[in-house]
């Protein structure tokens, strides 16, 4: 049995090592995405891995989903290392694990087959120093990271499970009655208005007290593991890492957000499938976060929160980091469920600037295409560039931008009468302001909307010169622009089923063709 298992991986890996060998050859692989691209940014080529190549197996890792594979995972990539770098070749079977590091100049390859699922044993877990929602802070150890490392990736094709459903807190409304019994008779604690389940009294404790997802009352070691759940971890943070592929594989039911690149530069996300509960709490597909020169192509997203998310720090964390997130392409990728599809924000405090979003299908999400932030955040969104996006179902705003985020879905801030038109007082324009300007958006059609477009800026700094042309949405309502300066739409067609097509207030330099 030890001899067919180690054929087969030597097997995979020369099939693997032959298809990576001949992309990396092909430079031209991705140069149509930069035909007519209307910024300067570097040729994004693929990680250098070298030619050699271990098995799991060969490390005494069992695929039977209940023997745990964490010390075959370090040891082989301990041999990996030693080698100078290649390729962890993870055969057919459910590998059960704890965290996995990846390393330099290797390659994680879970081959068609695979499933590697992450052990919800919290104790697996430690808690470290590391950032959630643009602020410095401590949370469990994600099931997938590496910190400082080049040329690594994740390919092959297999499934990736982060456990999500032992980490997660879950929203009664969002289950059907029977999905909610079987739930709470699993275990677990009820919030005492009966709306809430928590995995236990830990994470209950830390969500009362807490600022969004980030505990401040915390003052010692003691205090921060009685909320481990609380802590639940991104499946896969990749922190400050150079030249980073993400391929074919799926990667699914996170803790929290699934895909977390952080700080990196020179990252390729290439026919990957991003899935988390459409009910997951906090459940993002991918939050690219301070990074440059990012591909996302030819891929699907179907989330608890928002979809294709970009980021850059949250208020003086973010400002002092200053680090902006620029220098992405984001081509022929689906969204299915989501807060948003293309979401910029609310953390952006770093900046964002010089990305393309082209060929791109947005079907049921919340928001199709949406700009977030608040006071207090300061960083400027800026180049922005949109076309050939196609929605439908989309349950509140085709086009959103809304500087008065409060931390709730569109859905939620239309049902608790957040977005009700109101007299709002200028604040000084300061380092804390944020800024969304120059967004070019061209060929965007929607069928079914809540509403077709809401402008909401702030009236000390309006969001500004805004382009949109040639679009057609059907909505419930139609185009609501507010607070806002330079907007020009040519083309653009809106088919309400009641109100005015277009509407406007405290508005400078608007023109409509």
């Amino acid at each position: 049995m030890r001899h067919k298992k180690t054929f087969f991986c030597i097997s995979a890996a020369l099939t693997a090592l032959i298809s990576l060998s001949s992309c990396s050859e092909n430079k031209g692989e991705f140069s149509y995405l930069y035909e007519n691209l209307p910024f300067d940014m570097p040729y994004v080529q693929r990680p250098s891995i070298p030619d050699y190549s271990v098995c799991l197996t060969d490390f005494g890792a069992k695929g039977d989903g209940v023997s745990l594979c964490t010390d075959a995972f370090r040891k082989a990539f301990e041999e990996l290392e030693s080698r100078g770098g290649g390729h962890l070749i993870v055969p057919a079977g459910l590998w059960l694990t704890g965290p996995i590091e990846l390393r330099s100049n290797c390659d994680l390859h879970v081959t068609p087959n695979a499933v590697i699922i992450f052990n919800p044993d919290r104790d697996l877990y430690p808690v470290i120093s590391t950032v959630f929602e643009g602020l410095d802070t401590k949370r469990c150890e994600s099931p997938i990271h590496a910190q400082g490392q080049k040329n690594i990736s994740i390919t092959g094709g297999g499934v990736i499970d982060g456990s999500g459903e032992a980490w997660r807190m879950v929203k009664k409304d969002k289950l059907t009655a029977g999905e909610w019994s079987k739930l709470v008779a699993s275990g677990g604690v009820v919030s005492q208005d009966g709306r809430i389940w928590y995995p236990d009294e830990g994470f209950m404790k830390a969500a009362a007290k807490s600022n969004m997802n980030v505990p401040e009352y915390i003052t010692s070691e003691e205090q921060w593991n009685e909320i481990k759940s609380f802590l639940r971890p991104n499946m896969v943070q990749l922190r400050s890492c150079e030249n980073v592929l993400l391929e074919d594989c799926t990667f699914q039911n996170s803790p929290c957000w699934n895909v977390h690149p952080l700080m990196c530069k020179n990252l390729i996300v290439n026919r990957v499938n991003i899935r988390n509960p459409y009910y997951s709490q906090n459940g993002d597909a991918i939050d690219v976060d301070s990074c440059e020169n990012v591909l996302i192509i030819n891929s699907s997203f179907d989330a608890g929160d928002d979809g294709i998310c970009i980021k850059s720090g949250k208020d003086a964390d973010g400002r002092r980091r200053a680090r902006p997130c620029k220098n992405l392409i984001i081509d022929n990728c689906t969204v299915y469920h989501g807060h948003g599809g293309f979401t910029v924000g609310s953390e952006m405090s770093g900046g964002v600037e010089n990305i393309k979003v082209s060929n791109c299908r947005f079907l049921g999400t919340d928001v199709g295409l949406r700009f977030k932030s608040t006071r207090g955040r300061g960083g400027v969104v800026r180049n922005i560039y949109i076309n050939d996006v196609y929605m439908k179902d989309i349950i509140a705003e085709a086009v959103l931008f809304n500087l008065f985020y409060g931390g709730k879905s569109a859905v939620d801030a239309a049902a608790d009468g957040d977005d009700a038109v109101r007299k709002e007082p200028e604040f000084k324009v300061d380092e804390t302001t944020p800024e969304f300007r120059d967004i070019y958006i061209e060929n965007v059609y929607c069928n079914g909307a809540g509403r077709a477009m809401l402008f909401n800026g702030l009236p000390e700094m309006p969001v500004s010169n805004i382009n949109i042309t040639n679009c057609t949405v059907t909505a419930d309502k139609g185009i609501d622009i507010r607070n806002s300066r330079d907007i020009f739409l040519k083309n653009v067609v809106c088919y309400p089923k009641t109100g005015e097509a277009v509407s406007t207030s405290n508005v400078t330099n608007f023109n409509n063709e």
